[in-house]
């Protein structure tokens, strides 16, 4: 009798130590920017190899919509943590001045918009300029469309006329050449072009960046009410996604096994190019070296504050120092995770 007693004893203690160690793992629904395309791979493979769980974190990430969807997900709690462009980030906090919960970025990824004009040389467009008195079509929502004015001045660009369309009809229009160019991400829409048989060096590629418009891109948010209640809990997933990201562009071709493993349906080739194209880009650009992977300088941030309120004709202007956090940070060393510059 003794001895049944001790087992039930042991039991229920091996069954309460079994829940406290539930207890301590945090939920955390992560909500992408887009499709499960190549660069989701940065957040699918900490998944996959137990980095989130390393850290005691229950993480769940999901595709998205566009970045101003993320946003607004994260903002009405529907979501914890999110990627989205600092850009979409900046306009809702502009134009919610009152809302509760205005997430916030915690980790800067794409240190530079990935967001050009792309237009057919056929067309005759060789430079910005040439943009004046174009046919130019995005979905209304596109990054580079919203952002369109800021290149626009910069550039000193005509007026242009906008045609409006879903995405994936975007890059079908360039090639039938219903417009005369478009916008979009640049290592999204030169794939879709060449999967529409259009030779990418058939292609002229004006990226933001490379005209004098240093927009900053895709940023990790959070909500305020995650970094209120569970400070540690974002500062975890930092950490252990900084891990899963330098072993993902450690070795690209391989994390992409782990966006198959959550659409079995993607073309692994071209999404393997999709991921690189997209760490020489804007992940792992000259600019990024520069300020540190993760990081923002606080003068260029202020100054795209500024240029969104303008471009964007927010309600309010963007406050720069509302909508980014950098507290939560890794170390520097647990930072290091670019690889080594191409020579």
């Amino acid at each position: 009798m003794k001895k049944r007693a001790f087992l039930t004893t042991a039991t229920a203690f091996a069954l309460a130590a079994s829940f406290g160690a539930q207890a301590q793992t945090t939920p955390i629904k992560f909500q992408l920017d887009w499709r499960f395309e190549g660069p989701a791979a940065l957040f699918l493979l900490p998944v996959a190899k137990g980095y989130f769980k390393d850290a005691k974190l229950d993480v769940s990430v999901d595709a998205g919509s566009g970045s101003g969807a993320a946003v607004q997900r994260v903002a009405t709690g529907t979501y914890d943590m999110g990627f989205a462009d600092m850009a979409a980030l900046m306009e809702f906090h502009a134009n919610n001045p009152d809302a509760p919960n205005k997430p916030v970025g915690v980790m800067m990824v794409y240190n530079n918009t990935p967001a050009a004009v792309m237009a057919l040389k056929k067309s005759g467009i060789k430079t910005p300029a040439d943009l004046a008195g174009k046919k130019l079509g995005a979905p209304v929502f596109d990054a580079g469309r919203r952002g369109f004015p800021i290149f626009q001045k910069a550039n000193g660009i005509g007026n242009v006329t906008w045609v409006s369309m879903d995405p994936p009809l975007r890059e079908t229009m360039l090639a039938r050449g219903d417009v005369d160019a478009i916008t979009g991400f640049s290592f999204t829409s030169l794939l879709n072009l060449e999967a529409r048989g259009v030779k990418l060096d058939e292609v002229v590629t004006l990226s933001y960046p490379d005209h004098g418009v240093k927009l900053y891109g895709n940023v990790i948010i959070a909500s305020p009410k995650m970094i209120r209640e569970n400070p540690q809990a974002v500062k975890a997933f930092l950490t252990a996604f900084a891990k899963g990201a330098k072993e993902a562009m450690a070795n690209p071709d391989a994390a992409i096994e782990f966006v198959k493993q959550r659409d079995g349906i993607i073309n692994t080739d071209l999404e393997k190019r999709r991921f690189r194209m997209s760490i020489d880009a804007v992940i792992a650009s000259p600019d990024a070296r520069a300020e540190g992977f993760g990081q923002v300088v606080p003068g260029r941030l202020a100054l795209m504050a500024s240029q969104v309120s303008d471009a964007f004709g927010t309600k309010t202007r963007v406050n720069p120092d509302g909508v980014w956090n950098a507290s939560f940070l890794p170390t520097k060393a647990e930072l290091n995770v670019l690889p080594a510059a191409k020579k």
